[in-house]
C-alpha cells in the first residue's frame, strides 16, 4: 500500500494468469445474456394459451411468469457471493445446470407443477449474468472493460428483442414444446463454451457461506417481490397482499442488521452504502422501472384491435418483428456508449441513457398512433437503456473491491428486478383502472396508456437527477480500492 498525495492507494493485484480466454470470454458473456433473455421472453407468446395446455385457471398460470422473476432475485446475491469464493467461472457453470434443467423440466410438462417447477430452475440460472460481468474486470485489460460490458449489456436486450418474434413464430407453427427444447440447447451450448473458452478465474474472496443472511434475504425479498406483483391480481389492500408487505418490512431491516453484524456477510452493507454504490442502486431501481414501462405499454398497442380506435391490430409475430429493431439498436449504441464512459465517466453515460429514454416517453405524446411511431418510441428507449445499463456495472466495479465484484453486480442487478417489479404493478394498475368496454370485455383506454407512458418519463428523468448526485466523474476514484486477499484454493 502507497501514499500519493495524501491518499491511500491499494495497489492492484497480478491479473489472472490465462489471458488466452479473454476474446473467449467476451463472446461467451454476449451469448449467455441473449440466451438469458430467451429464457424470459419465450414464454410471452404462450400466456393466453397457458390456461388451455396446462389445464389451469388463468390466475393459477400467472406464476408461470412469476416464479421465474421470484427465484431469479432470490438466488442472483448469492450466486454473485459463491462466485467471489469459490471462483466466478465455476459458479458461472454451476448456474447453467439448472437453467437447462428448466428447460427440459418445462419441455416435458403436461400440468401446472412441473412447468411453474421449471420456470424456477430457469430463474435460478439468472446469476450467470452479473457472474460474467464480474468475470470481465478479471480477464480483461482496464482499457477493453468499458466496450465489453456495454456489448454484454447489449446483449441482453437483443435477445429480448428478437426472442419475442423467434418464440412467436414457433408457437405459431411448431409445438409449443420447441420453444423449450431449443433454449435447453442453447443453455447446453454456453456451458460448453464457458468451459472451453473462459480462463482460469480465481476466488477474489475468502470466509465462509452467510447461510443465514441468504435464507433471510430470500425470505424478505419473497415477501416483498410477491405482494408488489401479485397485489394487482389480489388487490393491493387485500390481506395477503398487506401480509407479504409487512413481512418484507420486517425481515428486510432484520435481515440488514444481521449482515452488519456477521463476519463473512452475503452483501457487505458497508461496501453498498458508499456513495457511489449507493446512488448507483437507487438509480438501478428507477431505471429499471422506466424500462419496463414501455415495454409493456407497446406491445399491447400493437396488438390491441383496430376497433378500439388506437390499437394497431397486430398479430404477436408482426408485433414482434415491430420490436425485433430495438434491441438490434442497443447492440449499435454499446460501442458509442463504452466511448462516452472512457472519455466522460460512466456517470454522463447513465444520466445521458436515462434522458435519452425520457426522450422516447416524451415522443409517445404525437407518436403513440401508428406501428412506425410505437417503432421510434422503442428505439428511442432503447438506446436510452443501452447507454444506461452499460454503465451501471463501470460505476459499480469502480467502486468495491476486486473481492466483492461478484456481490455487487449481484446486487444490483436485483436493484434493477424490483424495479422491473414496481414497474409492472404500477402500469398495470394504472392500465386496469383507465379501461373502457369494448364487447363486453374491459381493455386499456388510450389515456391509460398515455398516463403509463408519462409515468415512465418521470422515472427515466428522476434517474438522471439521481445519478447527478454521483461524486465526480462516476468511475474509480482517487483510492483505488481492489482485494489484497491471499490466494484462495485454486478453481477446478
Amino acid at each position: 500500500m502507497n501514499t500519493i498525495g495524501g491518499n491511500r492507494v491499494e495497489e492492484e493485484p497480478s491479473q489472472p494468469a490465462a489471458r488466452d480466454g479473454r476474446h473467449g470470454i467476451v463472446t461467451v458473456m454476449a451469448v449467455a445474456g441473449i440466451v438469458a433473455s430467451l429464457t424470459q421472453t419465450l414464454v410471452v407468446p404462450l400466456i393466453g394459451r397457458l390456461p388451455e395446455m396446462l389445464n389451469a385457471s388463468a390466475s393459477d398460470t400467472s406464476w408461470v411468469i412469476t416464479v421465474t422473476l421470484l427465484a431469479g432475485a432470490v438466488t442472483t446475491p448469492v450466486m454473485g457471493r459463491l462466485g467471489d469464493l469459490y471462483g466466478k467461472r465455476r459458479m458461472m457453470l454451476v448456474c447453467a445446470v439448472p437453467l437447462v434443467l428448466g428447460c427440459v423440466t418445462c419441455a416435458l410438462a403436461g400440468s401446472l407443477a412441473p412447468m411453474i417447477a421449471g420456470r424456477g430452475l430457469q430463474g435460478m440460472g439468472m446469476g450467470l449474468i452479473p457472474l460474467g460481468i464480474s468475470a470481465l474486470r478479471e480477464v480483461l485489460p482496464p482499457d477493453r472493460l468499458g466496450s465489453a460490458i456495454a456489448l454484454m449489456s447489449s446483449s441482453l436486450g437483443i435477445g429480448g428483442a428478437l426472442g419475442l418474434p423467434l418464440a412467436a413464430a414457433v408457437a405459431e407453427y411448431a409445438s409449443w414444446r420447441v420453444l423449450f427444447w431449443a433454449t435447453a440447447a442453447l443453455g447446453l451450448l454456453v456451458a460448453a463454451l464457458i468451459r472451453l473458452l473462459v480462463p482460469y478465474i480465481p476466488a477474489s474472496a475468502h470466509g465462509r457461506v452467510d447461510v443465514a443472511g441468504a435464507l433471510g434475504l430470500g425470505a424478505g425479498l419473497i415477501c416483498l417481490l410477491l405482494g408488489i406483483s401479485k397485489g394487482a391480481d389480489w388487490g393491493f389492500g387485500s390481506a395477503p397482499t398487506l401480509g407479504l408487505l409487512a413481512a418484507a418490512a420486517l425481515l428486510l431491516p432484520l435481515w440488514g442488521w444481521w449482515e452488519l453484524r456477521t463476519r463473512d456477510p452475503l452483501v457487505d452493507l458497508r461496501v453498498t452504502a458508499r456513495p457511489q454504490v449507493l446512488v448507483t442502486n437507487v438509480a438501478s431501481i428507477v431505471v429499471g422501472f422506466a424500462m419496463y414501462a414501455q415495454s409493456l405499454i407497446v406491445i399491447q398497442i400493437l396488438q390491441l384491435p383496430a376497433a378500439t380506435g388506437y390499437g394497431l391490430g397486430q398479430s404477436m409475430l408482426a408485433a414482434g418483428l415491430w420490436m425485433a429493431p430495438s434491441g438490434l439498436m442497443m447492440m449499435i449504441v454499446s460501442p458509442v456508449g463504452a466511448r462516452l464512459s472512457a472519455a466522460r465517466g460512466p456517470k454522463v453515460t447513465l444520466i445521458t441513457g436515462s434522458l435519452v429514454m425520457a426522450l422516447g416517453y416524451g415522443l409517445s405524446v404525437v407518436l403513440l398512433g401508428s406501428t412506425w411511431g410505437l417503432l421510434v418510441i422503442s428505439c428511442v428507449c432503447s438506446i436510452g437503456v443501452g447507454f444506461a445499463y452499460g454503465s451501471m456495472p463501470a460505476l459499480i466495479m469502480g467502486a468495491v473491491p476486486r473481492s466483492e465484484t461478484g456481490a455487487a453486480n449481484s446486487f444490483n442487478t436485483l436493484m434493477r428486478s424490483i424495479g422491473t417489479t414496481v414497474s409492472a404493478a404500477v402500469v398495470g394498475v394504472v392500465l386496469s383502472h383507465l379501461t373502457i368496454d369494448f364487447g363486453g370485455h374491459p381493455l386499456p383506454s388510450q389515456d391509460g396508456f398515455h398516463t403509463g407512458m408519462l409515468i415512465g418519463c418521470g422515472a427515466a428523468l428522476a434517474a438522471a437527477l439521481i445519478t447527478m448526485a454521483l461524486p465526480g466523474r462516476g468511475g474509480p476514484p482517487r483510492r483505488v480500492i481492489v482485494a489484497t486477499d491471499p490466494a484462495p484454493a485454486t478453481e477446478s
